[in-house]
């Protein structure tokens, strides 16, 4: 039987009455946006590949044991896991994803402007630095919407999703990300100006 014009809930139904073929068919589906959402995490290969391995064996795990809910998206759902299995990651290491200015997915890459003198590029470069260093001392919870919002550029509805919380709630903790950074720029007396 071809799964490819099959939907993820008919693949689920096909994979539980006994076909590995059309677990596989799920998998190949979104294996890149999963793998790739876990890269932009944590920035290493090796820990990537463990964690997507753990996301699908809890997901295997949790269809066998009959605990999914067929009402809720699947790709949204392992979204969730991947994620909270990832951030299970950075408590264990104590860190956050690296965010770097090197880096070919620069969370503020969408800032620069491609003519830019060099002078303001290099005092562009000083503040996107600088802003990187403040999103590092907001709270855990705030840190990832800020994250999850800038650098993947998900949608309220998306973080909401993959938090598992309501969207007035990521909304709210933007807001509250936005007021700390505010408090502590202007505690510390930072210049965030690129004149």
């Amino acid at each position: 039987m071809r799964f490819s014009n099959c939907s993820d809930q008919e693949l689920i139904r096909f994979y539980l009455e006994g076909s590995d073929s059309a677990f596989e068919t799920l998998l190949k589906r979104h294996k890149n946006k999963v793998f790739t959402k876990i890269y932009l995490m944590v920035r290493d290969e090796e820990l990537t590949e463990d964690i997507f391995q753990d996301t699908f064996i809890k997901v295997i795990q949790t269809l066998k044991s009959g605990r999914y809910n067929e009402e809720g998206k699947f790709l949204p759902w392992v979204m969730r896991i991947a994620h909270n299995l990832a951030i299970d990651s950075f408590r264990r290491d104590k860190k956050m994803p690296a965010v770097r200015s090197d880096d070919d997915h620069d969370i503020f890459q969408t800032i620069g402007h491609p003519d830019m003198h060099v002078e303001d590029q290099i005092c562009h470069d000083q503040v996107t630095g600088q802003v990187k260093k403040l999103i590092k001392l907001l709270p855990q919870e705030q840190k990832e919407v800020v994250i999850m919002r800038l650098y993947y550029k998900m949608s309220f509805k998306e973080i909401a999703e993959t938090c598992d919380i309501s969207i007035n709630t990521a909304l709210g903790r933007m807001r509250y990300a936005l007021i700390n950074l505010r408090k502590i720029v202007e505690e510390n007396n930072i210049s965030l100006s690129l004149s």
